[in-house]
């Protein structure tokens, strides 16, 4: 759950001119089709593109180690409530929202409302990125938390 929590803050993305809070309405014309990288609180990192029927696609890294991984969330996962952007994930039972705060010209800073030290740090792509896919067609990377051979 967390690392679910933890892509969807790191897949917002964006930041008009200057430093401060973004509204929800800000952040959706900020980072509709743009790609952002991101990095975590607890070293999670990667980058993604959220479009505008609200999915999102992308790569990870969880907590800085293994390997990266294409990841894609389904149209409606991020929805603008009010002035808050907030994330639909099947099997969580609450639907958590964002601070959304703007660093600089390219960079913001997502945290989940209410829990600020899970937070991760964007920064707009001025270059073509490159997606990861995984190489045993298994398609996108569930946001389960699964077992690796390290955790056995």
């Amino acid at each position: 759950m967390v690392r679910g929590v933890a892509l969807l803050v790191g897949l917002l993305a964006a930041v008009p001119a200057m430093a401060g809070d973004m509204s929800a309405e800000e952040a959706r014309r900020f980072v509709i089709g743009k790609m952002f990288s991101y990095t975590c609180f607890e070293g999670t990192h990667g980058q993604g593109r959220v479009h505008a029927d609200g999915s999102v696609v992308g790569s990870i890294q969880f907590q800085g180690g293994g390997p990266v991984r294409y990841a894609a969330l389904p149209p409606g996962t991020l929805r603008v409530k009010g002035e808050s952007v907030c994330a639909s994930l099947r099997g969580m039972p609450v639907e958590p929202c964002f601070n959304l705060v703007r660093t600089d010209v390219n960079s913001f800073r997502g945290s989940v409302s209410g829990l600020g030290f899970a937070y991760c740090e964007f920064t707009r792509n001025q270059s073509r990125p490159h997606v990861i896919r995984s190489t045993h067609n298994e398609g996108p990377l569930p946001l389960r938390p699964s077992l690796s051979a390290n955790n056995n």
